[in-house]
């Protein structure tokens, strides 16, 4: 198997490290910064996908495909820690890939060439053929496709779909470009010599089938019929136990927390300081306060964006101004909280007086009331003279138009009863009266001093020389009063556009607030407690629990978990089915990756060290996508957690080597884990494994070593029968009685058989087939 590594890079100074952290300098300096990087990535609906090619060493490196916020703050840390030479990406892209680039481009320091190509070239079947087509000089040039592509998906993830669309369009690039092999021959490809999976600096590895299996994340259908084609719903899983999130913002950077599980104990143990606070009783006064403020903080990029292009709703206005206000209450709520919590002080500091200021101008200056009534942005009274005294004449026109339609009537045929003056937006005063039965044909609606308008409703409207007077004299009232309205609320928009950093900073803080008191929340209902994080490289955890299991059942029995840094840290276990070996290896993994988090976990005491991954091999699943075998996909499984996981890992193995003969799966399981326990201690992750190949132990197949430590007593039964009738399939049970007596009877045949007159082929044989050997058969098949 290819090695699959993570590149740990030093994006600040730009200076490159190596392999073991230290900082290369002078000659290999030189040496490491004369090779290309070509980073190639594709942005579509949050998520991202990338990959990049390291000329020094001819290595591809790849990320699955990860959500990224509308910044592309994880994109920007990808790109400091990498620093490619060249950026690879669509040139069918989102606006926010447009804006990076944009920004990329501003900056002084780093310019990388950035180069396009079309989205065809991004396409995902052609960047799998491309995939197949590259020169990987280390695999026989005899290799069946079929054979090629079972290889690959062991390096290369193909759940990843932007990635591989990614990966498709850099090696087109790299044959274009000839990296590395400018002097060759052009029939020579560029070569592929490693895959390499890249996390960035500080973020725990866990690969999607873990996510899968430990129901980290669950989605099912929604039950709504109107909902079935709009998306799915969280089912029964650790983030859905946990999001008790007030606003959208708040669950979708806990999702990220969930997605990027982070190895910075200064940010752990950030999050536990504010949910230890929050799960003391005594607070559960200000949880509340806090907790309803934030239901009203709404998409502030989305409004400010809006504002921007001056195409902003009344409801807009509305939600900006409880999401302002809220957040003012929110400050003022913290600011009483002890300022020796990070998250607190950084609220108190961050929240700045911009927002009481803009909470006040939009309270002082927009009508919300009438702004409802007519669908459009009002201002209240005393906020400008001129539009306030327009707005009196408007509303003095009913008294002065009735007045003006008495007089016009004066003037008019006596066949008309009467008339009205209104004033219509846009088209100004006009004279209206009703359509007489005389008025067939449009020649009939000629009056004369009036011009003809239009009919409407069966009335004639008519322009006179006292309405154009009218018109003359006030004008159009009612656009002058919008315009000017329009105005006002254009310079409201750009006080508030400047001072927009404060806003994006309520964003960033309360959802911040907003996971933590969440998490607080569940800590608090499940009785779950604060672990201790530590540098060392133990896990120790008394008395832990399956967090989803015993919410589904009435009785649940604790189990603890030690794992030190030399001794036991291979461990095995064997049992009878059904006894609970998965959920405890489930337990486990779920305890670590909620520490990881920064969450309390459900344990009566926990210390974690650190855990740079969590590989897992339990649930066999199929594949549509690469076409592969169940077994073929558990071995891949198994090859990423031999290939990727380091002496800081967690590894949890179920029942590996099932999927094929006894002693070929017997065989793979030992090898594997002999593999981790001949190295140095130093090197070897904490692993759990599950198994009934009880010959694992009975034979020796395991190399003795201190690191290998087996749960005391070995299962010598799987107990199959029992938990078959436990599932409703009794097996009927043969006892020693009913097996003698068949062989008895059988003995009895073989004796008669043995003692007929063959030469009598037409009586003895007949009678013995008759009366003996029918008759046993089917007393024989009874009993079996």
């Amino acid at each position: 198997m290819a090695a699959i590594e993570n590149l740990r890079r030093d994006g600040g100074g730009g200076h490159v490290f190596g392999p073991n952290g230290l900082r290369l300098s002078g000659e290999e300096e030189e040496e490491e910064d004369s090779h290309e990087v070509l980073l190639s990535v594709l942005v579509q609906h949050g998520q991202l996908g990338l990959c990049f090619y390291d000329g020094k060493d001819s290595s591809l490196h790849y990320m699955v495909d990860t959500p990224d916020n509308h910044e592309l703050h994880l994109l920007a840390r990808v790109i400091q820690e990498v620093c490619p030479h060249v950026i690879l990406t669509s040139a069918k892209q989102e606006r926010c890939m447009t804006h990076f680039l944009q920004q990329l481009g501003s900056n002084p320091d780093y310019k990388p060439e950035v180069v396009t190509y079309p989205y065809v070239d991004f396409g995902l079947e052609v960047g799998k053929q491309r995939l197949l087509a590259a020169h990987l000089p280390f695999l026989p040039a005899s290799i069946s496709e079929k054979d090629k592509m079972s290889y690959l998906s062991s390096c290369i993830s193909f759940d990843s779909p932007l990635m591989l669309r990614a990966v498709g369009a850099l090696l087109k690039c790299l044959d274009r470009r000839r990296v590395g092999v400018e002097l060759e021959d052009s029939s020579v490809g560029v070569p592929v010599l490693q895959f390499h999976a890249y996390t960035l600096r500080g973020v725990v590895c866990i690969d999607q089938d873990t996510y899968s299996v430990l129901q980290i994340f669950k989605s099912e259908l929604h039950p709504s019929v109107y909902k079935l084609h709009s998306g799915e719903k969280e089912g029964l899983s650790l983030y859905g136990i946990l999001n008790r999130c007030r606003c959208k913002f708040g669950s979708k950077l806990l999702r990220q927390w969930f997605l990027r599980p982070t190895l910075d104990l200064a940010v752990l143990q950030r999050r536990q300081e504010v949910i230890r606070f929050f799960t003391s009783p005594r607070n559960s006064d200000s949880l509340n306060t806090l907790q309803s403020s934030l239901r009203n903080i709404r998409n502030i990029p989305t409004l400010l964006h809006r504002m921007s292009l001056s195409h902003t709703k009344v409801t807009d206005w509305q939600s900006l101004y409880k999401t302002v206000y809220s957040a003012v209450c929110i400050r003022d709520t913290v600011r009483h909280l002890p300022q020796s919590i990070q998250l607190f002080r950084d609220i108190s500091e961050g929240f700045s007086d911009d927002l009481h200021y803009i909470a006040s101008l939009i309270s002082r200056i927009v009508d919300f009331e009438t702004s409802i009534a007519e669908r459009r942005f009002t201002i209240k009274p005393n906020v400008d003279p001129a539009i306030d005294e327009k707005k009196r004449r408007m509303m003095g026109l009913s008294d002065f138009l009735t007045d003006v339609a008495r007089k016009e009537l004066e003037h008019l045929d006596a066949r008309i009863p009467s008339c009205c003056v209104i004033y219509i937006p846009l088209i100004g005063f006009l004279l209206s009266v009703p359509r007489l039965p005389s008025m067939v044909e449009k020649e009939d609606f000629e009056i004369e001093g009036l011009d003809f308008m239009f009919l409407s409703e069966d009335r004639l409207h008519y322009r006179s020389q006292r309405t154009k007077e009218l018109d003359d004299l006030l004008g159009d009232l009612h656009c002058d009063i919008r315009d000017m309205e329009t105005a006002v609320m254009t310079q409201l928009q750009n006080a508030i556009l400047e001072r927009s950093a404060s806003l994006y900073k309520i964003l960033d803080l309360t959802a911040e607030l907003d996971c933590l008191m969440a998490m607080s929340s569940a800590s608090q209902e499940y009785g779950y407690t604060t672990p201790k994080l530590a540098s060392h490289r133990k896990i120790s955890i008394t008395q832990g629990r399956h967090p989803l299991l015993e919410l589904c059942s009435p009785v649940f029995v604790a189990n603890s978990f030690q794992s030190s840094e030399m001794q036991g840290r291979v461990k095995v276990i064997t049992g009878p089915n059904s006894s609970g070996k998965s959920i405890y290896l489930k337990q486990v993994g779920l305890i670590v990756f909620m520490a990881l988090i920064g969450s309390d976990v459900p344990a009566k005491e926990a210390e974690i060290g650190v855990v740079d991954g969590i590989f897992t091999r339990m649930q066999s699943r199929e594949s549509v996508s690469v076409g592969l075998s169940t077994f073929m996909i558990d071995l891949n499984q198994m090859a990423q957690a031999l290939n990727s996981s380091t002496g800081n890992s967690l590894i949890l193995i179920d029942e590996f080597g099932k999927g094929t003969n006894t002693v070929d799966g017997l065989s793979l399981l030992a090898a594997s884990i002999s593999h981790w326990l001949i190295k140095a201690p130093a090197d070897v992750p904490h692993v759990l494994l599950a198994t009934n190949f009880h010959s694992l132990l009975q034979l020796g197949l395991l190399p003795s070593s201190g690191l290998l430590s087996l749960l005391e007593g070995i299962c010598q039964s799987s107990y199959a029968a029992n938990i078959a009738t436990l599932a409703g399939r009794p097996i009927k049970r043969i006892d020693k009685a009913s097996s003698d007596e068949q062989a008895n009877r059988c003995r009895s045949l073989v004796e008669k058989f043995l003692s007929l007159d063959l030469e009598d082929k037409d009586l003895d044989l007949q009678r013995f087939m008759k009366e003996d050997l029918l008759p046993s058969s089917g007393e024989l098949l009874n009993h079996s």
